[in-house]
């Protein structure tokens, strides 16, 4: 249940942090940004095989959207996508794009406190794309938790895996 600690701390707070105290109407918060990253990745099928480090740089945008309805549902959005991040291999020299999409959807009932049930829904597609064949590093990740309105986990799926093409 690791992801269920990184996750409902983080609605519970959000849900506190823009809801309390609001009167009861439709609300929308919206945080449209991007900012530069630099993160060293290890591709495990590079370099023939023997894998490398590329440090990539760029940036990464990211679109947050919590909406909350007169009868207090709110559902909290999150999509996160590269654009024009890439890096080079430290041992190849070769030049790599950071390509993909993530994205949340959470729900959740808040009326003062946050209520059951909560629905949490995650998707990771992670590309590192290199140059010629066979060093391609993909990562896709889906995760789905319902917690009931008794507080019992009642589905969760966490779908992990990577590949190098």
């Amino acid at each position: 249940m690791n992801v269920m600690r990184r996750i409902l701390p983080s609605v519970f707070s959000i849900c506190g942090l823009f809801f309390s105290g609001l009167a009861s109407a439709e609300v929308v918060a919206r945080s449209n940004v991007s900012f530069t990253i630099s993160l060293p990745v290890f591709i495990p099928c590079a370099n023939n095989g023997s894998g490398e480090i590329v440090d990539l740089t760029g940036e990464l945008h990211e679109l947050f959207i919590v909406n909350i309805s007169d009868s207090g549902n709110v559902t909290v959005k999150n999509h996160t996508q590269p654009q024009g991040i890439s890096g080079i291999g430290r041992n190849t020299g070769y030049k790599y794009q950071g390509t993909g999409v993530s994205q949340s959807i959470d729900q959740i009932k808040f009326s003062g406190i946050p209520e059951y049930p909560i629905v949490y829904t995650y998707v990771n597609n992670f590309r590192i794309i290199g140059q010629g064949t066979g060093n391609n590093y993909i990562v896709h990740e889906n995760t789905h938790m319902t917690v009931n309105a008794n507080g019992t986990v009642t589905a969760y799926v966490d779908n992990f895996n990577t590949d190098c093409k």
